[in-house]
Order: C-alpha cells, then structure tokens, then sequence
C-alpha cells in the first residue's frame, strides 16, 4: 500500500532549478571548495554525519572526507578519533558511521534499534561484558566458549541497540568492547525509536543534500517507512520542511529556507564517489535501477550529478576495472573520455589495476596476473 506522502498533491508552486539545487548541494559539502586546513573541519563533519570508511577500507580504517579536503583527511579523522572525538557505531539501518561525540546522544536516539527479546547469546555475550569487560572478541570467546562466528553477530546486533559500545581509537582488530551505559553515562538512549531526533537529523540532512525525494530519505536513513513518513508529515506541518517538485529530480522535500534558492551554474567537476558517501547512500535505490547491483565498485559524479558506474569484480589481489559506465550523451561521453579515464586511473592505479573498458569499448588488454 502506497504511503500518504508517496500519492498526495505536490505543492506545484515551490518549484526549484535542478542547477540550483546540484550546485548549492555541491557548495555546502565542501566540493566545490575542499578546506584547505583542519579549521571547520568539525563543522564538515556535522553536516555530513555519520560519516563511514571510504570504498573497501579495512573495517578499522578510519573514516572519510573524500573529496572534501585539500589535506589528507584520514590522518586529521584518525587523530579526532583517538581523541574519541569521533565516535564509532551502528546507523542507517545497522552500517558502520561516525558521529562527532556531542552528537552521539542525537544519532543513537534516532538510529537505535531496540533489542526487546535478546537471544541466549546474546545475553550470554552482554553479561560476560557486564561481569568482566572491555573485553575483546577473542577475550569474550574465552569467558563464554562461544565460536567467534556467534559472537560477532551478537555484537553487532547489541551495538544496534546501543547496548555496547565498540572503542575504536587506532587501526587495531582487537579492539575492546564495553558496556555502553557505562562508557557514556552521560547519555539517555531511549528504549522507543524517539521522534525528535530522527525529525532533528532528517532536518541535518535536508540541509546539506539540499533537496530529497521520499526515496532518497528513506535510502539515506534506512529508518521503517511509517517513521519516516510520519516525521516528514510532522516537520511538514510545523513548517520546517516545505513539499515541492523539481524538474529532474521528481517530487520531494527541502527545508523551508531553501525554497527560493539563487540561480547558479555548475562548473565542469568529476568524482570517484563510494557508495556509501552521503551524496550517494541517497541514490542507493535509482543507482541500482539505473547501473544495476553487480560488481560496482564505485560511482562517478560528473558536473554534480552520479552520472557514471565504475564496474569489476573487487579483490585483495590486484584486480583490473572491466568497463566504465557513462550515462551522458555520446559526443560528451568522447569529449570527457581522457578525463574520466585519468581520474578512474587515480583511484585505481596501475600497475596493481587496469582499465579494460570504457562505455563497453576495449581501452586495454587485460593486466597479466602473476
């Protein structure tokens, strides 16, 4: 059954420019103008929160900026962490995010979900934590003599829940596990998933992606359709959030100070962009329909918008990107070959990689393996 907000009337007379939105879009996530030092880089990070590793990076990599800093942004997000300035957890539906600590209580409230019936396990894996804890997972293993295979999924899902806290501070696998309550008794994480923040940080993402379809929200938050649909219909009639059409980009949603937004133009720009970047987590769905879910490595934004697919089949050997998917017109897609050829080269740099294909056409011969 389709949701209120899926079939209701568009207020047709909010109508933006699609430029306008990709360019602002572009300006306030800092890809139009990386930071050229670490000054505002907290401020980048709570706009973009929560942020996660960039494409295939090691589970304990620290996470990313890509694109958005003249510096290297791994070295200033490690040290935030260590600091414990940066916080790791469980968001958007379970995945791996940062939140800056401040707002860790904020996130937690609006992403938590709750663990009402825990299974054997996963009491047997929260008590060993409560009894003699931080414990490793190889630690937790020797109290309870249970395999690591039932352990890890444990505390996944009690992450999830907010119920144990992963201190990731370094590189380091064997990281310590504590209880969460008291690690940050601080904190009030709500048993119910809580209204207010997922409307707070609905409105946080409003801002910084500029404009959002329905769908869009929901591939951004993972939240349950009638959560989100309710919080949208509440932020809606408070007047914080205003429904519009945009030519291009369909029906949805942008905050009610960026109803009018000023004319701007798009100046030629190319990224290699993960998927789980915040420009394109939101896109999950129609990336999907559009380049399909098998062996994508990562998405190429071109003039502000995801215009192309990087395809092969990822490895920790080296392993070559079989074809380069552009979705624009044939003479752009000939004229901007060279450019998208060297930017896929400098995310996947021979000789550990080659490029066989582009837009289906052989560019190289397949890299000999030894």
């Amino acid at each position: 059954m389709k949701s209120e907000l899926a079939t209701r009337p568009v207020a047709t007379k909010r109508r933006l420019e699609a430029g306008s939105i990709l360019a602002q879009r572009m300006r306030r996530q800092q890809l139009t103008d990386p930071l050229s030092t670490t000054r505002g880089l907290e401020e980048l990070i709570r706009a973009l929160q929560p942020i996660s590793t960039g494409a295939y990076d090691r589970p304990g990599s620290p996470p990313r900026l890509v694109h958005r800093t003249a510096f290297d942004d791994t070295r200033a997000t490690a040290r935030l962490r260590g600091r414990r300035r940066l916080v790791k957890g469980r968001f958007q539906g379970g995945g791996i995010g940062y939140v800056l600590a401040e707002d860790l209580e904020l996130y937690a409230n609006a992403f938590c979900k709750p663990l009402v019936k825990p299974s054997q396990i996963q009491e047997s894996v929260f008590d060993a934590i409560q009894r003699a804890g931080p414990l490793t997972a190889r630690q937790i293993k020797e109290e309870t003599g249970l395999l690591n295979k039932q352990i890890m999924p444990a505390l996944q899902r009690l992450q999830t829940a907010f119920r144990v806290y992963e201190d990731q501070l370094d590189d380091d696998w064997d990281r310590p596990w504590y209880v969460f309550e008291t690690e940050w008794p601080q904190l009030e994480i709500r048993e119910a998933r809580n209204g207010e923040a997922v409307r707070e940080v609905l409105l946080r993402f409003l801002h910084g992606h500029v404009f959002a379809t329905r769908e869009n929200l929901r591939d951004w938050s993972r939240l349950p359709v009638r959560l989100l649909d309710r919080c949208l219909r509440e932020l809606e009639g408070e007047g914080r959030i205003v429904a519009c059409e945009v030519k291009e980009l369909g029906q949805g949603f942008c905050l009610r100070g960026d109803t009018e937004l000023p004319e701007a133009s798009l100046e030629p720009s190319l990224f290699v962009m993960h998927k789980a970047d915040f420009l394109t987590r939101p896109r999950a769905s129609e990336l999907k329909r559009r380049f399909g879910s098998t062996d994508i490595l990562q998405y190429l934004l071109i003039d502000g918008d995801l215009r192309g697919a990087i395809r092969g089949h990822w490895g920790f050997k080296p392993y070559d990107v079989e074809d380069i998917i552009v979705d624009l017109p044939a003479a752009a897609r000939k004229a901007r070959r060279d450019e998208i050829l060297a930017a896929v080269a400098a995310a996947y740099p021979p000789p550990r990689h080659g490029i066989l294909r582009y837009a289906g056409r052989a560019v190289a011969p397949p890299r000999r393996r030894s």
